[in-house]
């Protein structure tokens, strides 16, 4: 069995929280053994943040080869455009080496950051920066948005013109490289558009997932996510990182400092878990085009994984 790196066509498997990506992902890896997975969870890229994570188990990682998982410490504040320099350079590598590469996850900035690559645009420029912003306490935002229309009229069309933080953004990479950002992003995008990718999403009916998520709050629990979080604390990871605002360590931190019961925590972890599956939602229906869904509540995991296996990335293995 070879890979399919001639056409570069990257399997993308999404879906909210709790839905059930990972152990569809298993299964799948399991009847294609040269899959290489690479996470695509904000909160996974995290060392000893393993429960609260819903991170595989070790001997799944052991059998199973995964990427972008306990890459980062968790004082480290990682970003998405970090995120897409190294997974972007994963995948082609996987491609190189003609294994099948899959990109598995719930982040929607991660997912999309791998499919409309970043536009990072040239250093702040303080002084322009303060210029602009006198001149909006002065003028008003409207005054800053009709130069843009006047500059970018493509940016403005997109950029909401009370959102001042991003018309100024624009201005500065105007001023300090004298061409548009929307001329810069497009440019960026055809230079990194390194592979095709073919999406395919998980999704259950809000009833039903709701109980998943709520039974795996539970399950953490019980596997010791309160036990994961003492010892993070133990190790000098205090509560105002970033790692440890991610669902699960938040709430945990404040019962730990005594701001409410651990009942209050668990049913906080599940309502918060719930609201971000329905922002995942939002996002994947919003952000991320040509999602072809499969609903798991109408199939059981092995006609899942069939579907999948008969999907055109895989038509050549």
């Amino acid at each position: 069995m070879t890979g399919n790196k001639e056409d570069n066509n990257l399997l993308i498997l999404l879906g909210p929280t709790g839905v059930g990506k990972t152990d569809i992902s298993i299964k799948l890896a399991k009847k294609l053994p040269n899959l290489e997975i690479i996470s695509a969870d904000s909160m996974q890229i995290y060392k000893y943040m393993d429960i609260g994570t819903a991170k595989p188990n070790n001997n799944i990682l052991k059998i199973i080869k995964h990427h972008m998982i306990d890459i980062a410490d968790p004082a480290e504040n990682f970003d998405v455009i970090q995120y897409s320099k190294l997974a972007t350079k994963i995948i082609l590598d996987i491609f190189k080496r003609g294994k099948i590469p899959i990109l598995i996850g719930g982040s929607g900035l991660y997912i999309s950051s791998i499919i409309e690559p970043i536009f990072s645009g040239p250093n702040k420029d303080s002084v322009y920066r303060e210029i602009l912003e006198e001149e909006s306490e002065i003028y008003g935002k409207e005054y800053l948005y009709n130069k843009l229309v006047k500059i970018d009229p493509i940016s403005a069309l997109k950029i909401n013109s009370n959102d001042l933080k991003r018309i100024i953004r624009a201005l500065e990479v105007y001023q300090s490289t004298g061409k548009t950002i929307s001329y810069l992003q497009k440019k960026a995008y055809h230079k990194n558009a390194k592979f095709k990718y073919q999406i395919i999403g998980l999704k259950r009916n809000r009833e039903k997932l709701y109980q998943k998520i709520n039974s795996r709050v539970d399950k953490m629990i019980k596997d010791g996510l309160i036990e994961e979080v003492k010892m993070l604390r133990e190790r000098g990871y205090n509560e105002n990182l970033n790692s440890m605002q991610g669902l699960g360590y938040k709430q945990i931190n404040k019962y730990l400092d005594g701001e409410y019961d651990q009942k209050t925590a668990i049913n906080l972890i599940k309502r918060d878990t719930r609201r971000y599956a329905k922002r995942q939602m939002t996002w994947f229906n919003h952000k991320i085009k040509n999602i072809e869904w499969i609903n798991l509540d109408e199939y059981d995991d092995n006609e899942t994984v069939s579907k999948i296996k008969n999907k055109r990335v895989f038509e050549e293995l």
